[in-house]
């Protein structure tokens, strides 16, 4: 890693400084003109590193190393937007070597591990090793957004059947829940509020919350909300939408301070009366993500994680049933794999050698490329125990984390392509 480090370093800072939120369409640039030079800087320094590299579209890139049957490893360059609360630049890409630390949006979802998976194939390539399988790096630039990038691959490229994706947890990700993101409609009529709005990504739990509204000190203290210029704002704090207990709401205070109870009963305490949805890959989260008020409708987006071994007609059947209005806007089958199959024992066997631990497989509500192939898995980068600010303000990586991962990375790719 020596040899590598300080150029993986360099590199990961320079690809957080793109700001690859997704942004509208322009002409051949179909996330944004920042996101399609995020991709454009990966790609480049790919081929600069001696790989065969390929850019489809703007949608996503492909790096070459090696002959045979394909196999993925499938990461992402685009980001959820910054959100507020920081304190560095989310795109500054500022190296901190006293703390030992990279931060920005990205550092860990998922630009670090793309960069660190790419050194690690550099590595291989330098000491000779020659893979029995292509291994195709694939960076997609609409993942946090709709998987555009993917459905794009599909139809220009072939997806490999088999591979991993260094976006989620370690040891190894065996199941992952199932997703769906929906938009509902709740009538407001003759409401004493207006402008209420909050939340800027289906998948991040909601931050920042405001509305036009009177002022009732009373209430305001008791909700902990401040009040300003005649609007009411709740401030919470973010989290990846999957783990919705790791943040604080802030749709959540401003229902009760605007008297929308029974919408609040629903979301937050009933969960539209899906709480009881559980199995051994854990119990099913809702995360009411974003809201905002049009005329005398308003409008909740929610995320939707459920567990891995039910359907999504499971899901839809409860709620139409509920008598709720709602707009299915995205949704992604769950990811169950065979424990014991060599692709989960391989990544499991490499990680424990590496870091001397005994861990077993896990599953996780977050949603990752790992399932846009037939038998995929993912594959770190971040472990148990450790503190995440994945889709939180301040989000970084350390250096210690980058060797690790490096290491583990490198060995598995050499494992499951020898």
């Amino acid at each position: 890693m020596k040899n590598y480090f300080d150029d993986v370093v360099k590199n990961l800072s320079q690809l957080i400084k793109f700001d690859s939120s997704q942004a509208p369409a322009t002409e051949g640039k179909p996330f944004g003109e920042t996101n399609a030079r995020c991709l454009d800087f990966y790609l480049s320094l790919a081929s600069f590193l001696g790989f065969d590299v390929k850019n489809y579209d703007n949608y996503i890139g492909e790096v070459k190393f090696g002959s045979g049957e394909d196999f993925a490893v499938l990461a992402h360059l685009d980001v959820v937007p910054a959100g507020g609360g920081w304190t560095h630049d989310p795109f500054g890409g500022e190296v901190d070597r006293e703390s030992g630390r990279i931060w920005g949006r990205g550092a860990m979802d998922d630009k670090g591990p793309a960069i660190i998976a790419l050194y690690a194939l550099k590595a291989l390539k330098d000491e000779g090793f020659k893979p029995k399988k292509c291994i195709k790096l694939i960076v997609g630039c609409n993942e946090e957004s709709g998987w555009a990038c993917i459905d794009h691959y599909n139809k220009v490229a072939k997806m490999p059947e088999t591979g991993i994706s260094p976006d989620a947890d370690f040891p190894v990700i065996y199941a992952e829940k199932g997703i769906l993101h929906i938009k509902m409609q709740f009538a407001a009529p003759n409401a004493k509020f207006k402008g209420l709005k909050g939340g800027g990504s289906a998948n991040m739990v909601c931050d920042y919350c405001e509305a036009y509204a009177d002022e009732n000190n009373a209430l305001l203290e008791q909700l902990g909300l401040e009040y300003t210029a005649g609007k009411v704002i709740s401030r919470g704090k973010s989290a990846h939408g999957s783990t919705p207990e790791k943040g604080v709401n802030a749709i959540e205070k401003i229902l009760d301070y605007l008297g929308l109870s029974e919408i609040k009963r629903l979301l937050f305490v009933e969960k539209l009366g899906l709480v009881n949805f559980e199995d051994e890959t854990g119990k099913l989260t809702l995360s009411p993500d974003v809201i905002e008020q049009i005329d005398d409708k308003i409008f909740v987006t929610c995320d939707i994680r459920y567990p891995a071994t039910y359907k999504l007609e499971d899901v839809l059947g409860v709620l139409d049933k509920s008598g709720i209005s709602y707009e299915r806007l995205h949704e992604q089958a769950p990811l169950f794999n065979d424990k014991n199959g060599k692709l989960v024992t391989t990544l499991l066997n490499v990680y424990n050698e590496v870091t001397g631990k005994n861990a077993q497989p896990v599953a996780i509500g977050g949603g990752t490329y790992a399932r846009a192939l037939r038998c995929g898995a993912a594959f770190g980068p971040e472990e148990d125990g450790e503190e995440s600010t994945i889709h939180q303000p301040d989000e970084y990586i350390t250096f210690e984390k980058i060797k690790k991962c490096f290491k583990i990375y490198k060995l598995a790719l050499e494992r499951l392509c020898s």
